[in-house]
């Protein structure tokens, strides 16, 4: 029961069962404030219908329909809003001000979204990029609509 060599290879056990739950786990983002018609979180490949108050995490897509419309809230007071037919990825979000540890980047695929600025773009505001197919926006703290038509 004592042997050195049970309760190591019993640790080896536990972090290797361990580890790969620790390495799944992203940060979260923030959460669903508006959600109406069909609306998706998009994680993993998989359309998630988005409820109010759900998380969205680091790498998350939001994706609207004809009649959907989400609203959403990051941790550091950034408010996205997707209109009809619309769709972004949240590629980056890193938002650690312990750590003086900032990021944000969004990737606008198609359709209408509103952006008003946190935190992030208050105290790092290099930090923040909002791209499109066609462009890609440095952010110093604002508002802003984009409109992302078909190619």
């Amino acid at each position: 029961m004592f042997n050195p060599r049970w309760w190591v290879a019993a640790l080896v056990l536990v972090f290797a069962v361990a580890t790969p739950v620790a390495a799944q786990e992203r940060p979260v983002a923030g959460r669903i404030k508006v959600s109406t018609g069909a609306a998706f979180i998009v994680r993993d490949g998989a359309q998630i219908p988005a409820q109010v108050g759900q998380v969205v995490f680091e790498s998350d897509g939001l994706r609207t329909a004809a009649d959907g419309k989400i609203g959403v809230t990051l941790s550091d007071d950034t408010r996205l809003s997707l209109g009809p037919n619309s769709e972004l990825k949240l590629e980056r979000f890193m938002y650690s001000p312990a750590d003086s540890g900032f990021g944000l980047v969004l990737k606008f695929v198609k359709g209408a979204a509103t952006y008003v600025s946190g935190r992030i773009a208050k105290l790092a505001p290099d930090s923040i990029r909002l791209e499109t197919p066609a462009a890609i926006i440095g952010v110093r703290g604002t508002t802003l609509a984009i409109r992302v038509l078909p190619a």
